[in-house]
């Protein structure tokens, strides 16, 4: 992304009132993949989602710029850039391993490492946040990257036919003892890189908004209530 926004501002430009296509084309150029271009809430700028994350494009293609876009409400700023990126997570709640609340009153979706010593106090905690009445859902995000052992271990639990089980039991040093190929960990862990993840774990809130790393059950029942 470093590279897209160096060249980007450098001078580097698709021609005045450019198209989705000329856009697209232009930032393959720079090294951009998987590329989504959405309408943004500002007049005449575009939402551009990529491998590497958001950026925003004025529709001319002169200019570009990063970082998260926040409307401004009575209620505080509203994290805009999240809620793209929302029907994309939502789209592997088949994928995920989840610790429902029995009265769900907010549902956080939370990039773990299971190598990730906050992850294990936040795993140690789960029946206090579900009686808290916060559903947790998993997501893997190996911070050594895909390359790792890691990666390859949380395949295994991912895909194994009980992944609750197979995710307890690594999170009580019982680790699986085959790996696989991380496809589906690729997938989650692209995601976690599109939302800014930096490492573990990220807790993400159903509008999108990443609200910190580790938080006691209190404490997350607290920001939820206060990001509504």
């Amino acid at each position: 992304m470093k590279k897209i926004l160096t060249a980007l501002l450098c001078g580097v430009a698709v021609n005045a009132m450019a198209g989705d296509a000329a856009i697209k084309s232009q930032l393959k150029t720079l090294g951009a993949k998987s590329i989504d271009i959405k309408d943004s809430p500002v007049s005449g700028v575009k939402t551009v989602v990529t491998d590497k994350g958001i950026i925003y494009i004025t529709e001319d293609g002169k200019y570009a710029f990063q970082g998260k876009l926040y409307k401004l409400t009575t209620k505080g700023p509203v994290n805009v850039s999240g809620k793209f990126l929302m029907d994309k997570l939502n789209s592997y709640k088949n994928e995920m391993i989840v610790y429902p609340a029995k009265n769900e009153k907010y549902v956080v979706t939370v990039f773990m490492d299971i190598t990730c010593h906050y992850c294990h106090l936040l795993h140690q905690q789960l029946k206090e946040y579900n009686d808290l009445g916060i559903t947790v859902r998993y997501l893997a995000f190996p911070r050594g990257g895909m390359r790792s052992e890691t990666a390859k271990q949380m395949e295994a639990i991912w895909t194994a036919k009980a992944p609750v089980f197979a995710l307890n039991e690594a999170e009580s040093g019982r680790l699986p003892k085959e790996v696989k190929t991380p496809n589906i960990v690729k997938k989650h862990y692209e995601l976690g890189i599109q939302f800014g993840v930096t490492g573990t774990p990220s807790v993400i809130t159903s509008s999108g908004e990443i609200i910190g790393g580790y938080l006691k059950p209190a404490d997350l029942l607290a920001a939820l209530k206060e990001s509504k």
